[in-house]
């Protein structure tokens, strides 16, 4: 922001020493970047942060001279004299685009003589660096770097009607801008329009169609609110970017739309003449209540490690604009101005305090008290499920919380109710806050593939919000999801070895189960401790389709809270036998609807403390020799002990025990 010194005199008496003032705000949160003579006059250059928009103009400049040299700030008038015919008889604004435009004002005058800008208007103008036009355009641009609110000026006698309309752009329209360059506009962009066609960007550029020329001589001052992300996204997609666009991207000052009209009026009836219609055109949202903030007077001797005294406080909030401000031996409660948006919280307050007050009377050595914070236990847990998954080839995503419909509806496996439906969809068909992550995870995997990229495996770590009767909003539950190409076995030991990461002793029981999503007959149901932790399986068919997934997908999604409340972060350091271990391999026939986790849960129970691992190894089918409905199922076992030498004698006596186990819970016969 580049501000002239003579120009800040207008509003605030001034020392005498530029570098004094230029170190003052340095120290105060502008920093200085440079100083340049520019004839008679200074072009001071600051850096203004995103959070400060009110110094985008030389009365925020000035405000903080003013507050920083304890000297009075001067506003200029805006109070233009209204002697023309009602503005409703003349104009009308409608608002269709309010998401975009929440606010818009026009005034109008007649009779304007539209010519070369004063000497003092003109200098000031081009030692910040802005091209002089003509007085219309050149006033407008004034008010702009005076107070930070964008306005623009149409030729009132080309819009085609009497209404203005704020919409968005309709698909293939196209806008010739005042700089001549013709854009293509896209649906999302909002425009100012007539009853015939776009006449300017909304907050970024004017139209070359109603520009302000030689031959104009009624004028209608527009003077808006215009949503940030909005212009932000339409001046990166067009690569237009303005004095206007940079200021609506870091929000102007609500209260000061109408000001700013005024002022701009004042100065066109006082340089170009005409007539000023009465009354003004303000449609949209109203001026919206500022916060009121309470400052408790402990904290800044807490947070700061000084005491300010309580009149001081109540000094420096009360100059930068606060207002009802009220002071008692413990606190300081005020209300925000409205154009300081970063005044949200007491710790802003205390910000400002200290900025204000000077950070060099905070001594060097002051002793600010501290504690030492404790990690959470997900925080700890959070970085090994992420390490452990990452090891094992998978790649983490970050999907949106909001799903569509039919996305909410696709897994039932946590909770059967509705879920929670937002009035504002932050995408475009997605409203409702998610019952699964495995929907926006197979989303993900669809695209990978589109893209050639067949091997992606993803997991994401991210809050499911699932509804309850007895509560108004959804429980918020902490999960992990995760989607692999490369089966059903490949899922389960993905969980099996975070599990056995983080140490969880707890006995996990599986089931069969039937949820939307998966295939019948093809997932788990896992508990843990008696407790749901979570299911996997293989995507059905239907699902895959739905999805447009090309390759067949496997599934798993556990509870994160689950997992955080039975993991053990302290480790245990056990040494390593020095002794042999001795492997056997079982190949057992079972019926087929004996499941391989029943069966691991008999061998680990007989088995006792020598079973070292117990490793699936395979499932063959043979009708002819094992007859119909029958399977082998094949593993192995690996047995040690910490304390002597096996032989081979126990470890056969031990597998015999297993087998007659296995054979008397599931019917299993062993193959010879």
């Amino acid at each position: 922001m580049i501000v002239s010194w003579d120009w800040l005199h207008q509003y605030v008496d001034l020392p005498d020493s530029v570098e004094e003032v230029t170190q003052r705000l340095s120290m105060a949160g502008l920093n200085h970047e440079s100083t340049t003579l520019k004839g008679s006059d200074i072009a001071v250059d600051l850096e203004v942060t995103s959070n400060r928009p009110d110094c985008l103009g030389h009365i925020g400049v000035a405000r903080e001279i003013a507050v920083l040299y304890d000297r009075p700030l001067t506003l200029p008038p805006a109070e233009p004299h209204a002697s023309g015919p009602p503005i409703e008889t003349l104009t009308r604004v409608r608002i269709e685009a309010e998401s975009a435009c929440p606010r818009y004002t026009a005034r109008v005058i007649q009779g304007v003589r539209v010519g070369p800008s004063p000497d003092w208007l003109a200098q000031r103008l081009e030692t910040i660096g802005v091209a002089v036009i003509n007085n219309i355009v050149d006033i407008t641009n004034y008010v702009l770097f005076e107070c930070g609110q964008p306005l623009h000026a149409f030729d009132f006698r080309k819009l085609a009607g009497p209404e203005i309309i704020v919409r968005t752009a309709r698909e293939g329209e196209t806008l010739v801008a005042i700089d001549h360059r013709e854009y293509a506009l896209s649906p999302e962009m909002c425009v100012i329009a007539d009853a015939e066609r776009p006449v300017a960007l909304g907050g970024v550029m004017g139209g070359e169609a109603t520009e302000v020329g030689n031959e104009t001589v009624d004028l209608l001052i527009e003077s808006a609110e215009f949503d940030p992300v909005s212009i932000r996204n339409t001046a990166r997609k067009l690569n237009l970017h303005s004095p206007s666009s940079y200021r609506f991207e870091r929000t102007v000052d609500p209260a000061g739309v109408d000001w700013a009209s005024r002022r701009c009026c004042q100065l066109i009836l006082e340089i170009a003449g005409g007539t000023l219609a009465q009354g003004s055109i303000d449609v949209g949202r109203p001026v919206p209540e500022p916060p009121r903030l309470v400052l408790r007077l402990s904290q800044i001797e807490r947070i700061l490690g000084i005491d300010v005294p309580r009149e001081r406080v109540a000094e420096i909030l009360r100059a930068l604009g606060g207002s009802h401000l009220e002071a008692t031996s413990e606190t300081v409660s005020v209300t925000a101005p409205t154009w300081r948006r970063d005044w949200q919280r007491e710790i802003d307050l205390i910000e400002e305090v200290a900025r204000i007050h000077g950070y060099e009377e905070i001594p060097e050595d002051v002793r600010v008290p501290m504690a030492v914070s404790q990690p959470r236990k997900i925080d700890q847990v959070l970085p090994q499920v992420r390490h452990g998954l990452t090891a094992m080839g998978f790649d983490e995503a970050l999907t949106a919380s909001v799903v569509p419909q039919a996305w909410a509806e696709a897994f039932g496996g946590w909770s059967a109710g509705p879920p929670l439906r937002t009035e504002t969809p932050l995408l475009r068909g997605a409203d409702r806050l998610r019952l699964s992550l495995l929907p926006s995870l197979l989303d993900a995997r669809r695209y990978n593939e589109s893209l050639g990229n067949l091997d992606a495996e993803l997991f994401e770590t991210a809050f499911i919000y699932l509804p309850e009767a007895d509560r108004p909003l959804p429980r918020e539950q902490r999960t992990l999801g995760l989607v692999t190409h490369q089966g059903f076995a490949r899922a389960r030991g993905a969980i099996e070895t975070i599990l056995e990461m983080l140490r969880i002793e707890a006995p996990v029981a599986t089931s069969d189960a039937k949820v939307s999503l998966f295939e019948p007959g093809r997932v788990l149901r896992w508990e843990l401790d008696g407790r749901l932790l979570g299911y996997v399986g293989e995507i059905s068919d239907t699902a895959r389709r739905e999805f447009g997934l090309r390759e067949r997908v496997a599934a798993a999604e556990v509870s994160l809270e689950l997992l955080e409340a039975m993991a053990q972060l302290i480790p245990h350091y056990t040494p390593p036998s020095p002794y042999p271990a001795i492997r056997r391999d079982l190949n057992l026939i079972v019926d087929e609807s004996v499941r391989w986790g029943d069966v691991e849960t008999t061998v680990r129970q007989t088995a006792g403390e020598w079973l070292e691992s117990l490793a699936f190894q395979e499932v063959y089918r043979d009708p002819k020799k094992d007859g119909a409905g029958k399977k082998r199922l094949l593993f192995s076992m690996t047995f040690r002990s910490s304390e002597r030498t096996l032989t081979g004698e126990e470890i056969d006596a031990l597998r015999d025990r297993i087998v007659a186990a296995c054979t008397q819970a599931h019917g299993a016969v062993l193959l010879a």
